[in-house]
């Protein structure tokens, strides 16, 4: 009989999980998507989640125009976005 993880192991998980997909965005976003103010990339921290999975389905579809987005935003799952969404809304516009 196999034991089932505790809920708070498995929110745990789901957690790094989101940060470990939140750090590719660091190099050119900021860690947590804090840009730095006044750069050219934008602030990601912040964000309403609708408005970044919108534009992340955008790049992707090739309705918004990017130089390197549209190829990241391929590389993640609907469900990938989603979860990046809601990361980067609860990090503030600190």
């Amino acid at each position: 009989m196999g034991l089932a993880a505790p809920a708070g192991a498995q929110v745990d998980a789901q957690a790094l999980r989101v940060r470990s997909l939140a750090a590719s965005c660091a190099a050119c976003h900021g860690t947590d998507g804090q840009a730095a103010a006044g750069g050219e990339m934008p602030r990601l921290a912040g964000l309403p989640a609708d408005y970044f999975a919108a534009q992340m389905l955008a790049f992707r579809s090739g309705a918004r125009p990017a130089t390197v987005m549209h190829q990241i935003s391929k590389g993640y799952s609907d469900e990938q976005v989603r979860a990046l969404a809601g990361y980067f809304a609860a990090r503030g516009g600190r």
